[in-house]
């Protein structure tokens, strides 16, 4: 799976807007008084205005797989760094990928994951144009095994890692749907309280143009 556009939304347009562009230097490919569109790589990512309640995300950007620690080097410069146990880069074993972690404005939980088995060094100094596409958004439950099957009949998307009690990534490593059970599990790498936020996403999967919606706890395809 590829994902070409994420659409996420906030209260705060105008600060995230700051946040993304100034920040972190990300280009601004459209923007209105009710939305703005960043450039990711391969993907898009739009940041919608919402006048109601709107609750954090999780979402990662895939980077070079040899960048971890000068990602973490930059982004030191301009935001403070999530850490586990005193680690600032967290090394996931059965992915073979090592990330680092920060907020933004909302509170959104952003990942910046180095992939070994993509193989796609670069040699390049770190920098907003390393980050490649985005290539996880997260999906807190309560039913696992139903948001899979449905993934699975209507996309054809397997099991990446995981079960369905406590944690399943669904798809690829350039694009995983990450379902948690909210019930028992918050997000990494603080355990940060995982909701259920509405967001929509278009992606190329199996060469077939997908628009999928999650909205009221419920995935579903969008024609």
């Amino acid at each position: 799976m590829k994902i070409q556009e994420l659409i996420i939304f906030t209260n705060r347009l105008t600060e995230q807007k700051q946040f993304y562009s100034e920040v972190l230097g990300l280009k601004i490919l459209d923007d209105s008084k009710t939305f703005v569109v960043f450039d990711i790589g391969q993907s898009n990512l739009k940041i919608v205005k919402r006048t109601t309640i709107t609750t954090p995300y999780h979402f990662a950007i895939n980077i070079p797989s040899n960048k971890e620690k000068e990602a973490l080097n930059w982004l030191k410069e301009r935001v403070d760094v999530l850490k586990m146990n005193k680690t600032e880069i967290q090394y996931f074993q059965n992915w073979n990928a090592k990330a680092v972690y920060f907020y933004d404005i909302d509170h959104n939980i952003v990942e910046l994951i180095a992939r070994k088995n993509l193989n796609n060094k670069s040699s390049k100094a770190f920098n907003q144009n390393s980050f490649l596409e985005i290539s996880e958004i997260g999906i807190p439950t309560t039913n696992i095994k139903k948001d899979f099957d449905y993934l699975n009949k209507t996309f054809g998307l397997s099991v990446y890692d995981g079960g369905f009690d406590k944690f399943c990534a669904v798809g690829t490593e350039t694009g995983l749907f990450v379902l948690i059970n909210k019930n028992i599990k918050g997000w990494y790498p603080m355990d940060d309280k995982a909701f259920s936020s509405d967001f929509e996403l278009e992606a190329i999967i199996d060469k077939k143009k997908c628009r999928i919606e999650y909205s009221n706890e419920q995935i579903k395809a969008k024609v």
